[in-house]
């Protein structure tokens, strides 16, 4: 089922078995936010039986890339198209997000993007990278992290 993030209106719905589900609604509501106001984009999100694709392709680059593994449970994804760019998100029960950014023309700009909802701690499969920290209205403190991509996929 498709669901059209309102960032207006926060909801938790497809993120209600996350204990930190509050703060991962703010944070989803943060990147729909972001398409709207950059791109005029509507940030529409599926759940992962029905995007098992896209989790594939982030669970392959992370693999590749960085030997990483997330143990928590995928929630749901997002796909978008935008100027080029695709942009594949992920959202974890633990409260965590993944975004991979990939443009299509310029090999040098991708990377992965990771983000920590308040309240949670940074995942072990994590612990080697800095995080620094952002406010959002939306979504509190956001703790953010990525490492850029050099293969092709």
């Amino acid at each position: 089922m498709e669901n059209k993030v309102d960032f207006k209106n926060v909801s938790v719905i497809g993120l209600e078995t996350s204990p930190v589900a509050e703060a991962l609604a703010g944070l989803r509501a943060n990147e729909a936010r972001y398409f709207k106001n950059k791109y005029n984009q509507d940030f529409i999100v599926q759940s992962v039986s029905e995007s098992t694709e896209a989790l594939n392709w982030v669970r392959n680059i992370l693999k590749e890339e960085r030997n990483i593994v997330i143990n928590s449970k995928p929630l749901e994804t997002a796909y978008l198209l935008v100027d080029g760019i695709k942009w594949i998100f992920v959202f974890y029960e633990n409260g965590l997000s993944i975004n991979v950014l990939y443009t299509i023309a310029n090999p040098k700009k991708r990377a992965v993007g990771f983000k920590l909802s308040e309240g949670m701690e940074v995942p072990e499969e994590l612990g080697k990278f800095k995080f620094a920290r952002q406010k959002s209205k939306l979504a509190g403190t956001i703790r953010g992290s990525f490492f850029v991509i050099k293969g092709e996929y």
